[in-house]
């Protein structure tokens, strides 16, 4: 096999689920979830490491159903306030916007092409050239790769080993209790966002299935916070710190109000609060003395794209923000509707290809009225006109609803029975999608929101970055 990024790449998208595999899995209603804790500990066995090992990044470990990201950007901006103190600060999120070594960063980079390519390859064959008990694991032969997220949770831990960092933070993938990223052992404390329903499948379809999900982050021995919740849902974590032993502390927003954040939106209160008391528990933990100056730096020099972001081009205001949950739309849509120009041409640029498309356009319609749209598009996530680049290949969407525009031409549908005043257009690719919008007259203010993928790949098509 050849060593080059791009290999690295190529070989970790070959570790996504399909798109068949995943719908097989949703209507066999089979949980596979009772293996996925064992499976995780053995492949962290056949890198070289006992999850013990990971104690020493002293890691923050953060779930919820929306806000989580921001929450651990947040932290990361304030623990960086306190370096040299805290040498290498690590961050673990997913998913990513432009690059995959996004989701992997030290002090706030993502890791280098060269770094990430190394690092790939070593636990590539590491788990090539070992094997597990065929009675135990059957379907783990050395020929078997664990699934995309579990790699890249498995690389975090050996690069972060590796580079030396002394503390971490770390975004659960989806849920808790089962998530890749529960191996962590004692971490020094653990965080709740806000709760919604999402992940159904997986979780459950209920706020208290959900919230016992995301509770099983909780450790003995590590103070857990988080944000107010729903009855249903606060009462669940409650009982799963019970269970655990441990002590739960739900947190108000009076400690950042008057506070400038770096990440807008007036809903981010919640999520920098919560990153406060992380962070803040965090340091004491680790002996250093809480200073509030640096935690006013942090919150105000916290940035992170794709989420409440605005760029200005020429006569178009982009309006950037990957909300794709029924909640995180209506806090995206209010943002906008107090953010955008009123006397404005106004246009949408909207896909999200998996979940509830309609329910999920029908919010953020109610959510900016009475405002409206002068013209909607709806465009595939798909990168450029010749496919999407190669950081953003999703294998886990319909290769057929995309081709077809499936979903596009029912949320255009959807669009007319709400407003059949706007202009509709349908487009195959972000790239004509841009192109269509930079043709147009006049001062522009574009809602670029529906999903995180739709979003990484309009700032790579921002950027010009073809390959």
């Amino acid at each position: 096999m050849r060593r080059s990024y791009t290999d690295a790449i190529n070989a970790l998208n070959s570790l996504q689920s399909n798109f068949a595999t995943i719908e097989a899995i949703r209507k066999s209603g089979i949980n596979k979830n009772a293996m996925a804790m064992p499976e995780m500990l053995e492949w962290t066995r056949r890198i070289g490491y006992k999850s013990s090992d990971f104690n020493k990044l002293n890691i923050i470990h953060v779930t919820g159903t929306k806000g989580k990201g921001s929450t651990c950007a947040f932290t990361q901006s304030i623990l960086g306030q306190y370096q040299p103190k805290i040498q290498k600060i690590g961050l673990y999120t997913s998913p990513h916007l432009k690059s995959v070594r996004e989701r992997i960063r030290i002090n706030g980079q993502p890791i280098a092409e060269d770094l990430f390519t190394k690092y790939f390859f070593e636990v590539w064959d590491r788990l090539s050239s070992t094997n597990s008990n065929e009675t135990e694991f059957p379907h783990m032969g050395s020929d078997i790769k664990p699934m995309y997220f579990k790699y890249l949770t498995l690389l975090s831990f050996h690069v972060f080993l590796n580079e030396g960092v002394d503390t971490a933070i770390y975004e659960v993938g989806v849920g808790g209790e089962y998530d890749s990223t529960n191996l962590i052992e004692k971490p020094t404390a653990t965080g709740v966002s806000a709760l919604g329903i999402d992940h159904t499948f997986m979780l459950g379809n209920t706020l208290g299935e959900i919230a016992w999900n995301k509770g099983g982050i909780f450790k003995t021995g590590a103070k857990a916070f988080t944000v107010k919740q729903e009855p249903e849902g606060m009462k669940v974590l409650e009982e799963r710190a019970q269970e655990k032993g441990v002590e739960l502390k739900v947190i108000d927003e009076s400690d950042v109000k008057g506070l400038e954040l770096g990440i807008p939106g007036s809903f981010q209160a919640q999520n920098a609060s919560l990153a406060v008391s992380l962070a803040n528990e965090h340091l004491t933990k680790l002996g250093i003395q809480i200073d509030s100056e640096k935690t006013r730096e942090g919150l105000k020099k916290t940035f992170w794209p794709g989420r409440c972001q605005i760029i200005k081009e020429d006569k178009i205001t982009w309006f950037i923000d990957g909300a794709h949950t029924k909640e995180s739309i209506d806090a995206s849509s209010g943002w906008f509707k107090t953010a955008t120009d009123p006397t404005k041409k106004r246009v949408l640029l909207f896909n999200q290809q998996t979940r509830d498309a309609n329910a999920l356009v029908t919010r953020l319609f109610d959510g900016v009225s009475p405002l409206k749209f002068d013209e909607v598009i709806f465009t595939t996530n798909k990168t450029w006109s010749t496919g999407y680049s190669k950081d953003l290949v999703s294998m886990n969407t319909s290769k057929e609803a995309v081709d077809s525009l499936e979903v596009q031409r029912l949320l255009a549908d959807e669009w007319v029975k709400l407003d059949s005043d706007s202009v509709i257009n349908i487009f195959h690719d972000i790239e004509e999608s841009v192109e269509y919008v930079r043709s147009l007259d006049g001062d522009v203010d574009v809602f670029v929101c529906g999903s995180l993928h739709l979003v990484g790949g309009f700032l790579v098509v921002l950027d010009g970055d073809k390959e």
